[in-house]
């Protein structure tokens, strides 16, 4: 025997299903377009890299960035060769410019050190550089010990250090700081991220916060790496 269909059954099974596709849609929308209120953090910029193709400075500075840092050098042999280019462009729409290492915690660190030092020259104008510490299985499958990774790092920090004449700023994933507590051991300032909620996890008051990785501008083709300061 057939079974009745139940009209009133099918249209709110299609209303929820509206309900269910606008909200999907407006949180994607949202997710491409958040950035922190200029009310809470009043210094907002980006982060680059080269992976980011060809930026458009003025736009950029037109929404909103204060100032950028760009990835010069990861590991012991990457580097961005068009690094100066990207300092230069970026000063010229009025913002300021720091640099920022990935940090390989499976490479040597004066290896590391003589990567970066090649690339960012010593400049009283320039940002704290970043230092971005995570745990990468690519390039670090057996990550070491806590005590030679942290002998390593204060290798490279000593000698990236010199060459600058400040102190960087340590960018440490929540992965790396519950394994490693390096916010707790290391007395630098810190850079935390996390998408849209204020993270916690590095156990102390943070300076920058990468709060989206998703926002986009005409200023790119892809998405950018969005980060606020905090006073």
């Amino acid at each position: 025997m057939a079974r009745k269909r139940n009209p009133a059954r099918r249209r709110l099974m299609a209303a929820l299903l509206l309900v269910a596709l606008v909200a999907a849609g407006f949180a994607w929308w949202t997710a491409r377009t958040w950035r922190p209120d200029r009310a809470d953090f009043q210094v907002q910029g980006a982060w680059l890299s080269d992976d980011d193709g060809v930026v458009d400075w003025r736009l950029l500075r037109g929404a909103g960035a204060d100032f950028v840092y760009l990835t010069a050098s990861e590991g012991t042999g990457t580097r961005d060769t068009a690094f100066g280019k990207a300092v230069e462009a970026a000063r010229g729409r009025g913002m300021q410019v720091g640099a920022v290492h990935v940090y390989d915690l499976c490479a040597p660190a004066e290896a590391q050190a003589a990567n970066f030092v090649t690339v960012v020259p010593r400049d009283k104008d320039m940002l704290p550089p970043a230092i971005a510490l995570d745990i990468d299985s690519r390039t670090c499958p057996a990550v070491p010990g806590e005590a030679q990774m942290q002998s390593e790092l204060t290798t490279f920090l000593n000698q990236v250090e010199k060459h600058v004449e400040t102190k960087v700023i340590l960018m440490v994933s929540s992965g790396l700081e519950q394994q490693f507590h390096l916010a707790a051991m290391i007395d630098r300032h810190i850079w935390v991220s996390q998408d849209f909620i204020e993270p916690g996890y590095a156990g102390r008051p943070w300076v920058m916060w990468t709060a989206t990785h998703r926002l986009r501008l005409n200023a790119t083709s892809g998405p950018i790496r969005w980060v606020v300061v905090q006073k």
